[in-house]
């Protein structure tokens, strides 16, 4: 089996293919071009410069290409760097293609949505159960090909719908614990609250913002979709209004990204449920690479934080 990149430690040498997730330019101190590369495989990625870039380079390494790397892993600022030796375009010859590089959820597509589908099956709500069922139906190749973000948690190919599955058997667990909540609302809210981000983001490989991303988000979007499909589907009733509150307020807080704090209760106990998944899937991946007495490297989205892993753990 390949050693994954993030699995070399500081003063290893690398000899391996890489998929160039990310390329940007910028101008050195001597006022030298340098690309700023984020190359990955299945395991994770690494960071590396690219000094004295010319024109062709900003060609040949940009997002999707797949790069033959010869170097070190350094650290820089408390997170390991690749230093670059030699670099090349991959060939046919090379036989490595997208696939190999790519970072897939644990739970095949069909199994996750046989688990959704059933969700919404037991909704006994049929406003609720419509609109959700409309919607999913409308983006349903994307929702289930899609990462739930750029960065920082669910990052990866149907990254979304792993999401989304983890969300609603969590919803279910607390369900029994607090019966009073609406089980229709909840889950229904858990399915459509990021689904808006087949719009907003470009794709599950080398993920980026889209216009309507940047200028909208995949709040607002949602929002739209909701209203639009109880129109086409001929649904009036409070549930449209309180499910788009969902969407809307999922964030928890105005600074984080939210036009609306959460008002009822399923409101609140999902903002919780998305926050909590998020967390320990950042959480597991940056542990997964650290040996039993170490500590990972800083999260940034967890306060950029060093998390320990203790001996006993393996």
């Amino acid at each position: 089996m390949v050693k994954g990149i993030v699995h070399y430690e500081v003063g290893n040498q690398v000899d391996i293919f890489l998929l160039v997730k990310s390329a940007s330019k910028g101008i050195a101190s001597n006022g030298k071009p340098f690309l700023t590369l984020i190359l990955q495989d299945q395991s994770g990625e690494i960071e590396a410069k690219l000094w004295d870039a010319t024109p062709e380079d900003e060609t040949s390494y940009a997002a999707q290409n797949i790069v033959k790397i010869l170097g070190d892993v350094n650290s820089y600022r408390g997170k390991n760097q690749l230093k670059i030796r030699t670099i090349r375009p991959a060939t046919d010859l090379d036989g490595v293609q997208l696939s190999d590089f790519l970072t897939v959820a644990p739970i095949k597509k069909d199994v996750m949505a046989d688990k959704i589908n059933q969700y919404i099956f037991d909704m006994k709500n049929s406003n609720i159960q419509r609109i959700t069922r409309h919607l999913l139906k409308k983006h349903q190749h994307s929702f289930f090909e899609y990462p739930a973000a750029t960065k920082n948690h669910h990052e990866f190919i149907s990254g979304l719908a792993y999401h989304v599955v983890s969300m609603l058997d969590l919803a279910k667990s607390l369900a029994t614990l607090y019966p009073s909540l609406d089980t229709d609302l909840l889950y229904s809210g858990i399915i459509l609250h990021d689904l808006g981000k087949v719009t907003e983001l470009s794709g599950p490989v080398s993920t980026s913002y889209t216009i309507e991303g940047n200028l909208l988000g995949h709040i607002s979007i949602m929002v739209n979709e909701i209203g639009q499909a109880a129109k086409e589907l001929g649904i009036e009733g409070e549930e449209i209004t309180v499910l788009q509150h969902i969407v809307l307020s999922h964030h928890g807080k105005a600074e984080w990204g939210s036009p609306k704090p959460p008002m009822i209760k399923e409101a609140e106990i999902l903002h919780y449920i998305d926050n909590l998944d998020a967390k320990m899937n950042m959480l597991d991946r940056a542990l997964e690479r650290v040996k039993p007495g170490e500590f990972s490297d800083r999260v940034f989205a967890l306060d950029n934080r060093s998390f320990y892993k203790p001996t006993f753990q393996n």
